[in-house]
């Protein structure tokens, strides 16, 4: 292959497993190879090679960005303009920043992604990057068929959520001395290299999504992303035609959120659109079926909901654990977690004549952060300055909403809701009948004959 590498050259190899070096040389060689200058020494490769070579798996924005980040690599430590083209110490030095360094090391690369000047950058430009770079993980993604059966966009109309999910990321970053972004009076702010390396830090989905780009657009090192804990698979059932309220990014953005462990799969166990509008449907498909994610889009077009830690059950008392959550998708995207001021995290009620009867998700009785009433298709969120459960803000248009799509996924291993499904008692088959017993107080006999799967 005849490289004679620089030390720093010889550094940055030495980061890399041997086979996963053999498979880097060997990407080079191939674009190296396809280019018109095989005079050059060292030998190098153009942005014709490499658009050659990425084809249409990612956007030619995030080609040509790329492709400026790698060639603008300093090696010297000199402040010389750009190479014309990518050499190979520079190619294995911009590999290892994207791949395995650190923030700061991300962060060099990204802002030779963003401006070709050594000055800081504008806010606006660091916007637009973030854009750029959301959209190719979507593009990628569903350029190399694997979306995991989710979409990837829902809806005509602005914001995209291509556009609310870059906010969001872009909302993380803060200007030297806490001013906070983004803000339309704020695009014009520079940001520095220090800035940007925060950005990076306390936005980790800015380096895992630079990931996806590199493994997925240029087929290098593909094995080492492992993409089951950013795309859950979706799982609903094949004979039914479902269009979730969900896309690919909302997915990626909630599931990020909740345990490594229940991040590999999301099964559908209730849809208004499939199941119907009943508060006893809703009741008896949901309750325990372990950890899921309950979410609403209200008539005004906003989307929300929450994270229920447990299963839930039909009880008068609150339920779950600090480790529930409520969060807001459109009009964008954003997590509430616990306060710790009081353990209001689930409420599950119904039959009853002096309290509440409904689902609710923090807040107190009757003034709810997020509340399905008993009569389906009618809900609140109170929060008046914020819920005190999950410090939330209003989460729908109206702070009394109406409703006609609400959607419920269990999250994680699929083991213990399948086994009970596959038992034979007529209460498993009929929901409602369940969810009735339970309300009535009364116990299911066939209970106890049978084993109980440990996480229901």
């Amino acid at each position: 292959m005849g490289n004679s590498r620089s030390q720093l050259g010889q550094k940055f190899c030495s980061q890399f497993l041997p086979e996963e070096q053999v498979e880097i040389d060997r990407l080079f060689d191939a674009l190296s190879s396809e280019t018109h200058s095989s005079r050059t020494s060292p030998r190098s490769f153009s942005l014709k090679a490499l658009k050659s070579h990425v084809g249409e798996a990612l956007p030619p924005e995030m080609v040509t960005r790329l492709y400026d980040g790698m060639r603008r690599v300093d090696l010297t430590g000199k402040a010389t303009k750009p190479s014309d083209s990518v050499t190979q110490e520079q190619f294995t030095v911009s590999m290892y920043h994207l791949l395995k360094g650190n923030s700061e090391e991300k962060s060099i690369v990204i802002l030779k992604m963003i401006s070709a000047t050594e000055c800081p950058v504008k806010a606006r430009e660091v916007q637009k990057f973030t854009e750029d770079l959301v959209g190719s993980v979507v593009h990628v993604l569903n350029y190399r068929q694997e979306l995991r059966g989710w979409t990837q966009k829902r809806g005509p109309g602005p914001p995209s959520r291509v556009q609310v999910l870059a906010a969001q990321l872009f909302s993380e970053m803060d200007l030297r001395g806490g001013e906070k972004l983004p803000g339309p009076q704020q695009l014009d702010c520079e940001c520095d290299r220090a800035t940007i390396e925060d950005w990076v830090f306390r936005a980790p989905h800015v380096a895992t999504f630079l990931s996806v780009v590199v493994h997925r657009g240029f087929l290098l090192l593909r094995s080492s992303l492992d993409l089951a804990t950013l795309v859950p698979e979706r799982h609903v059932d094949p004979e039914r035609v479902f269009e979730s309220i969900l896309d690919v990014l909302s997915v990626i953005y909630v599931n990020s959120h909740l345990r490594r462990e229940q991040q590999g799969r999301w099964r559908l166990l209730f849809s208004s659109e499939l199941h119907g509008h009943s508060f006893s449907q809703l009741c008896g498909r949901i309750t325990h079926r372990g950890p899921c994610v309950l979410l609403v889009e209200d008539r005004d077009g906003q989307v929300f909901g929450g994270f229920a830690s447990c299963s839930w059950e039909v009880r008068p008392q609150f339920q779950g654990d600090d480790t529930c959550f409520l969060f807001s998708i459109s009009p964008r995207m954003a997590v509430y977690t616990s306060t710790g001021y009081n353990d209001h995290y689930m409420y599950l009620n119904h039959g009853q004549q002096t309290i509440p009867n409904g689902l609710g998700m923090g807040g107190q009785h009757n003034y709810f952060g997020l509340w399905i009433d008993v009569d389906f298709g009618k809900g609140h969120s109170k929060a008046k300055p914020k819920c005190t459960t999950y410090n939330s803000p209003q989460l729908s248009a109206q702070e009394n909403f109406g409703f006609e799509k609400m959607e419920v996924w269990a999250v994680g291993d699929a083991s213990g809701s399948q086994q009970a499904k596959s038992s034979k008692s007529i209460l498993d088959v009929d929901p409602e009948a369940q969810a009735l017993l339970e309300i009535s107080g009364r116990s299911r006999h066939s209970e106890g004959l049978r084993d109980v799967p440990e996480d229901e």
